[in-house]
């Protein structure tokens, strides 16, 4: 079994030793937003209740008594104070679309030392930092923070639901800067150090594990709520982003996932840390090596907000776009219509056509999107390469994967990219951990069901217009970044040093897509 807790819903699926997908499940659910860059999941009344319904569900379609073990996944770095018991003592402040914490990435910063904590954690400090977000947790709820005894992903909240263990994955926590030491595999003591505070006990240290590893059996209460067997084996989950990954298959060095969805997610493995002020590093799925991740800001919103635009659905659209040529006729998009993640980091970025003609269509605008995407992708592998982690397999997963934008990317890039059989998501990719963790050879597991190699014919066309492409954010930032300005009512855009938020105006936007995308 495989349980993954997403942003806006979650799913749930039972998978055979044979890699078939039994029986699945979704359930969604709100994020809440109280106040403008707060984002927040109530744990029992998301997670947990989301958990209970999706295995009910299963119970209803296929049975659970034969479930062989259990793994969970879900969003991430998040921030969940619980008292020692694990009960939560406020709502968990989830990862980058979470603003709040902006004082406390300086003042950390500047405890610690910039160099310090990128040598040590492997990035910088941002919006997506947990370390931030406990200081303004102590800050600004010293009576929660006096209770305070624990800290959770909800993966491994999850774990503890099912198990009692506080446990959490590496992965996990080499993405909760600076919390963990990125070389040595281990908590960093200076960071822990730094959140102490007098009259305070203070936060105990998870036991770590490897993403895949079982930590603890399902246990006689959680069993009874969920119909569970008691005694299943349950492993240690991760971040959902990983779970991805593995459900295609990426695993081993220089495999890198390419996630078609709302936004651009990319996981490559590498043989070592690929610092790159970009780009994310963070472990590997085995919990002792590495891999370095990017994502692009906007990229499935823009063609969603043209579909909202021109009322026509996706399948006319890529039907259309199609038919225009490779290069859309001379016209190229910067798609930072919300800031840009990696490799430019640049939240005052903003979107641009350049090029556009009386003699555009519809169809020229939603190829353009595409193409230019896949120039985003192209720049974010270029960074890659330039910090020794060269992808050498591109894999393609998420809603966005169909046809036409895989192509398109493979044909810009330059490089072979494999469609997986299985699209399914992180739950499959947490069933498939279960597989190893016992034993089962999952080797075959979702076989590529085509690869796609790049067509000669306009790679000398994308390159030009890659060009352009790169040329024309370098000479307009210094404006993009007035105009940003301009619309966020004269103030400087407050998304500074933010790398890996999910930067969208309203969290229901993303509910939305999220349900779409499945």
């Amino acid at each position: 079994m495989g349980i993954d807790v997403g942003t806006a819903s979650s799913k749930a699926v039972l998978v055979a030793e044979d890699g078939t997908v039994v029986a699945s499940a979704t359930r969604p659910h709100e994020t809440a937003n109280p106040r403008p860059g707060y984002f927040e999941h109530d744990p029992e009344g998301v997670w947990w209740a989301d958990t209970v319904a999706l295995l009910r569900d299963l119970r209803e379609r296929a049975g659970l008594s034969a479930v062989a073990g259990v793994c969970a996944s879900g969003i991430g770095p998040v921030a969940l104070l619980t008292d020692a018991a694990g009960r939560p003592l406020r709502p968990a402040i989830l990862y980058g679309i979470d603003t709040r914490a902006g004082r406390e990435i300086g003042e950390l910063t500047a405890r610690l030392g910039a160099e310090r904590v990128a040598e040590a954690a492997g990035n910088p400090l941002t919006s997506q930092a947990v370390g931030p977000k406990l200081m303004w947790a102590r800050r600004h709820e010293p009576e929660t923070w006096a209770r305070a005894r624990r800290w959770y992903q909800a993966s491994s909240w999850l774990v503890h639901r099912l198990t009692g263990e506080y446990v959490m994955d590496r992965y996990s926590a080499s993405a909760s800067d600076p919390m963990y030491a990125l070389d040595a595999h281990d908590w960093w003591d200076p960071a822990w150090e730094a959140l102490r505070s007098e009259g305070a006990p203070g936060l105990e240290r998870p036991r770590l594990a490897a993403p895949g590893e079982v930590v603890g059996e399902v246990a006689p209460a959680a069993a009874d709520t969920l119909g569970l067997p008691a005694g299943v084996p349950v492993l240690a989950g991760t971040i959902d982003a990983l779970a991805e990954a593995y459900s295609v298959g990426v695993r081993d060095v220089g495999d890198m996932m390419v996630m078609y969805g709302s936004t651009m997610f990319f996981i490559q493995h590498a043989a070592a840390p690929a610092r790159h002020p970009g780009l994310w590093n963070n472990a590997s799925l085995t919990g002792r090596g590495f891999s370095v991740a990017a994502g692009m800001a906007t990229s499935g919103l823009v063609t969603g907000w043209l579909r909202d635009l021109t009322g026509v659905g996706y399948a006319e659209l890529a039907a259309e776009a199609e038919r225009v040529a490779p290069g859309s006729d001379g016209l190229v998009l910067l798609p930072y219509f919300a800031g840009e993640r990696t490799p430019v980091a640049d939240p005052g970025a903003r979107g641009v056509w350049a090029g556009l003609t009386l003699r555009h269509t519809r169809a020229h605008l939603y190829r353009s999107i595409l193409e230019g995407v896949a120039f985003g992708v192209r720049h974010n592998i270029e960074a890659m390469a330039e910090a020794g982690a060269d992808p050498a397999r591109l894999v393609a997963v998420g809603g966005g994967a169909t046809a036409l934008w895989p192509r398109i990317v493979t044909d810009v890039t330059g490089r072979p990219q494999d469609l997986p059989s299985t699209t399914v998501g992180a739950s499959y990719g947490d069933a498939r951990l279960v597989a190893d963790a016992l034993g089962v050879d999952t080797s075959t597991w979702n076989p590529v069901k085509e690869r796609l190699e790049p067509d000669p014919v306009p790679r000398d066309r994308y390159d030009e217009l890659y060009g352009v492409y790169r040329r024309t954010y370098q000479a307009l930032r210094t404006d993009l970044h007035l105009l940003a300005e301009i619309q966020t009512g004269g103030r400087p855009a407050e998304r500074s040093a933010d790398l890996t938020a999910d930067p969208v105006d309203s969290v229901a936007r993303i509910n939305r897509d999220d349900r779409e995308s499945g």
